[in-house]
């Protein structure tokens, strides 16, 4: 069964027990071939994708291979990133899920409750990124999905404003892995950027989740490069390395991303399929580092 972020989120508790140990941790470390990365990229590493790792071995790892933050985090996990020296470059502002977000406005009231939470917690932090979601339509078009989520966002974006602190709403398909979600599509989330009328409002565009729904990566990421605060990484099909077993050629989509002059995060949210995940990260990064 294809693991998604969903399910990983509920069992990361439940895979300590069959966690790496930290003499297996190290020793795989110190196998692997790190080189210096070239700065070019700030790269990222979502936590969920290595959920039998222990958070902080994980922290260390990404440390060694040149990765500048482990994200998808909630503040509670925050200090452990920190502690380290690295950033948290996307966290979780919210305890709802990926199909419920701020298009359902009997959500409203409890969003901006958490969120005016979370806001000032990332401020403090260092944090410069919290991350939200459409929620899935329920048979909304996308006139009124755009409208229920600007009038949602509204107060929220006023507190981020206050902290300095960017509200970012994921790409995800709702082909595949997420069916119904509602900002699947690269223009709508643009038409919900520009209907929120607030530089604190951007996007998270996932190339994996839009090439699977709309394709012509690089051409989208070059027309609306100045809506995208974030970048996720993963395989298709499959959501696994990002290597020679999938279509895309990431050394030519990371070189389009810095042509526009982004200084954000580039974050590797592929599933690792081979025995080593460390190992496949570490390849990733040497992939992504043009």
């Amino acid at each position: 069964m294809k693991l998604t972020r969903k399910q990983a989120i509920k069992t990361i508790a439940a895979s300590a027990i069959g966690s790496i140990s930290l003499p297996a941790f190290s020793k795989s470390l110190e196998n692997l071939n790190i080189q210096p990365v070239k700065g070019n990229i700030n790269h990222s590493v979502c936590q969920w994708c290595y959920g039998k790792i222990p958070l902080e071995e994980l922290v260390l790892a990404a440390k060694g291979m040149g990765i500048a933050s482990v994200e998808l985090l909630g503040a509670d996990q925050w200090p452990v990133v920190l502690k380290h020296g690295l950033t948290c470059a996307m966290g979780y502002g919210s305890s709802i899920g990926l199909n419920r977000g701020f298009n359902d406005p009997t959500l409203h009231e409890q969003l901006l409750k958490e969120y005016s939470v979370a806001i000032p917690k990332a401020a403090d932090a260092g944090l410069k990124n919290l991350i939200c979601f459409s929620g899935n339509r329920n048979g909304l078009s996308d006139e009124q999905g755009i409208e229920n989520c600007a009038k949602g966002l509204d107060p929220v974006l006023k507190i981020a404003q206050k902290h300095n602190i960017k509200i970012v709403m994921e790409l995800l398909n709702s082909k595949v892995d997420h069916k119904d979600y509602q900002c699947d599509h690269t223009e709508w989330g643009v038409k919900l950027c520009e209907k929120t009328g607030s530089d604190q409002f951007k996007l998270l565009y996932d190339i994996y989740h839009m090439q699977i729904m709309e394709g012509d990566v690089i051409a989208t990421i070059r027309k609306y490069s100045k809506y995208i605060a974030h970048y996720h990484t993963g395989g298709v099909p499959g959501r696994h390395e990002i290597d020679e077993t999938q279509e895309l050629y990431y050394p030519a989509i990371m070189k389009a991303i810095t042509e526009t002059g982004f200084k954000g995060h580039v974050a590797q949210e592929f599933i690792p399929a081979k025995a080593n995940p460390l190992e496949s990260l570490n390849a990733s990064i040497k992939i992504c580092d043009i």
